[in-house]
């Protein structure tokens, strides 16, 4: 929607006055402005023009426009279409549909692109498809990452075919630039839709939304023409988009710019040279030695724990109360990130996943949420992933691959969501899908367990280098109810079944299938937290240091020898 001017009468003539496309309210438009173009009656999300975005995103004075000197053609000779251009050319100030060149934010510098939708709906004609793929051709030459604001129709009806080759032309150049090893960053904004959906808008590494934005490929309008189908309420929405995960976050406007400079500069710290020794540990050195060992508080609690037995430990595993994967990430790291979404079909809120630092260095961090109460266990599937979980898992261990992030996984699960909804969706496919690629990974993978470790469920998750485990958690080939109704056939003799499994930490590594028993002062709940995280912090930057010793082609031979011995 446009910003439409109110008009000036006696009461408001000294006033300079819009009206609200959602809730009708005149507004005054300087504060509108100050609001980063947000309605602050109702949160509407006015459209920005290109200029006008990149004053709110890049770092003052540092955009140079690139590749303005193309002229738009009429390939089709469609009637009229030249004096159409050159109308809007004139209204607009612009020389056609995307605004890009290169800026820095936050001192980082980037290639970006703004599609206006005041330039015929910000549909891609062939300008607009030449300019995206030509600024992504050279900023693969200069190995940039490229951040473009999506606003847009789709593709440009006067130039028919010659606009559907745009698709494939910017997705080609895409790929270049992904095979380079760069980052790609698309803001899908409000429209994002057609062709421009189905091409570049839809394949960054990090795909952010701003709130309420339409994102689809059939707009609802074609949706109803065509099928004569109505639309529920929100459909296509941005929040539709993440809760069916196809965008990594919605960032409202007054965190939009500090989002991006994160993302930029997590991503330069591990854009660095193959043979960089340090290129898993580049740890800020103000922070050695900062990890203080465990209080006195908790090693007199630890000494005085009772010997517990394995059936103790089951149940002290299987606890509501017990730490989770969100709290050892908010104790152990600086930043979180969090990202959303398989690509596929949904966000399984069972895995929590994102970028997180630890000490300066940037790492792809994988959990298993459970829930702390009764609400959240049943929001969360108590930690049951289903199979777009384990494809949204594998999403992130890949991007982490590719920009060189090395990998831990806090596992904490009963197993993998048996329904009937799993088993339609690829259950077994999505388990063994992560094993096949995990084994591949050219980047270190630390699993933690930290809580139940269940059958083929948590092992999608825990092929790493390294397996830890906390000294109270377990791990098994299903669990003991499990294992005694098939073997013995009676369910209730679960805790006999737990003696003779062999499930527990220090059982586990006298197997050799875990390398370090994380202590736990007595028991992992909220007064040891800090412990434990001293300690895991502690230890995780020993293991990125070792592991920074190793080429690429060794990380993958050390998980497979690990695996392989069994």
């Amino acid at each position: 929607m446009k910003i439409v001017p109110v008009e000036k009468t006696e009461e408001n003539k000294e006033r300079d006055l819009i009206v609200c496309p959602s809730c009708k309210k005149e507004l005054d438009k300087q504060l509108v402005v100050m609001r980063k173009y947000v309605c602050y009656e109702c949160g509407y999300y006015f459209r920005v023009r290109a200029k006008n975005r990149l004053r709110m995103v890049a770092d003052e004075g540092s955009f140079t426009a690139w590749l303005e000197e193309e002229a738009t053609r009429n390939p089709l000779d469609f009637p009229n279409y030249e004096d159409k251009i050159a109308e809007v050319k004139e209204k607009t100030g612009l020389t056609e549909g995307v605004l890009i060149g290169d800026c820095t934010i936050g001192g980082n510098k980037t290639v970006l692109g703004v599609i206006d939708s005041r330039f015929l709906m910000g549909s891609m004609g062939h300008v607009v498809g030449e300019r995206i793929t030509a600024a992504v051709e050279r900023a693969t030459e200069e190995k940039l990452p490229v951040i473009l604001f999506c606003c847009s129709g789709g593709a440009r009806m006067q130039e028919g075919i010659v606009s559907l080759m745009q698709m494939a032309k910017t997705s080609g150049a895409f790929k270049k630039h992904s095979q380079a090893g760069l980052l790609y960053v698309p803001v899908l904004t409000d429209p994002t839709t057609g062709g421009v959906t189905a091409s570049f808008a839809m394949l960054g590494d990090i795909i952010l939304a701003e709130p309420k934005a339409l994102i689809g490929f059939a707009g609802p309008r074609v949706i109803e023409q065509t099928i004569g189908q109505k639309l529920p309420e929100g459909f296509q929405r941005a929040e539709f988009q993440l809760e069916h995960g196809f965008v990594d976050a919605i960032i409202t406007r007054d965190k939009l710019r500090d989002t991006l400079e994160r993302i930029l500069r997590f991503h330069s710290i591990t854009s660095v040279v193959e043979n960089d020794a340090s290129k898993y540990a580049h740890f800020d050195p103000s922070h050695d030695g900062d990890r203080l060992d465990a209080t006195e508080l908790m090693k007199e609690r630890a000494a005085k724990a009772p010997i517990m037995k394995v059936w103790d430990k089951v149940t002290a595993a299987r606890q509501v109360t017990r730490l989770g994967a969100e709290d050892y990430i908010g104790g152990i790291f600086d930043e979180f990130t969090e990202l959303h979404g398989d690509r596929y079909f949904r966000d399984d809120p069972a895995i929590l996943g994102g970028i997180a630092v630890i000490d300066g260095q940037p790492v792809t961090v994988i959990g298993v949420n459970k829930g702390k109460d009764a609400q959240s266990c049943i929001a969360h599937n108590y930690g049951m992933p289903s199979p777009e979980g384990y494809r949204k898992a594998i999403r992130l261990m890949k991007q982490a691959e590719k920009f060189n992030r090395p990998i831990i996984t806090f596992v904490n699960t009963s197993g993998a969501y048996p329904g009937l909804e799993a088993e339609e969706n690829g259950q077994g496919e999505a388990i063994a899908r992560n094993l096949y690629e995990m084994s591949g990974l050219k980047t270190p993978l630390l699993a933690i367990m930290i809580g139940e470790g269940g059958s083929g469920g948590a092992l999608a998750l825990a092929m790493g280098n390294e397996v830890w485990m906390l000294e109270n958690a377990t791990y098994s080939i299903l669990s003991p109810e499990g294992f005694a109704s098939i073997l013995w056939k009676d369910g209730s003799r679960a805790e006999e079944a737990a003696e003779v499994m062999r499930i527990t930490a220090s059982e586990l590594k006298t197997l050799g299938v875990v390398e370090q028993i994380i202590p736990e002062y007595g028991m992992a709940d909220a007064p040891a937290l800090s412990s434990i995280c001293n300690y895991l912090k502690k230890h995780i930057k020993e293991f990125l240091k070792k592991e920074s010793e190793l080429s690429e082609d060794e990380i993958v031979a050390q998980r497979y020898d690990r695996f392989r011995k069994f």
